[in-house]
């Protein structure tokens, strides 16, 4: 039996459907895709978990409580896997990425070993043309 396609979600993806920004359509349909598993790693939901923290400091404290009580029920399967150490320094060689896209990227890549086809959802540009160059088919 085949495996369930799988799209990794990075914490941009995640807010963007969270907290209507402009992507969040694009999100969206990613989100009802038919029979596909999607993965947020600990990095993303702990990233995710800053910003929302943070908006609802700022201003949206009501509306946050609200997006962190849907977060709980969320689609996500969450991942503790942690990337492997030679590929962050190869990736880091290649791709002229900030530390936590440099992680995902390598996380995605070595997910993708044991998950075939897995693609990657961020809506940074320079994370998603890395993901690309790595061909994790990403998304954006």
């Amino acid at each position: 039996m085949k495996a369930a396609p799988a799209l990794y979600w990075d914490s941009s993806a995640v807010l963007a459907l969270l907290l209507a920004e402009p992507r969040q359509p694009e999100a969206e349909r990613c989100l009802r895709r038919p029979a596909v598993r999607h993965l947020v790693s600990s990095l993303g939901w702990a990233e995710v978990h800053a910003a929302l923290a943070r908006v609802g400091r700022e201003q949206r404290g009501a509306e946050i409580a609200e997006t962190l009580a849907a977060l709980a029920h969320s689609p996500w399967g969450h991942t503790d896997a942690v990337p492997h150490w030679e590929l962050i320094a190869r990736l880091a060689q290649r791709w002229p990425l900030r530390g936590a896209n440099l992680w995902h990227l390598a996380l995605a890549k070595s997910l993708s070993q044991q998950l075939p086809g897995l693609m990657m959802l961020t809506f940074d540009v320079a994370l998603a043309a890395a993901a690309a160059g790595e061909g994790l088919s990403a998304t954006t």
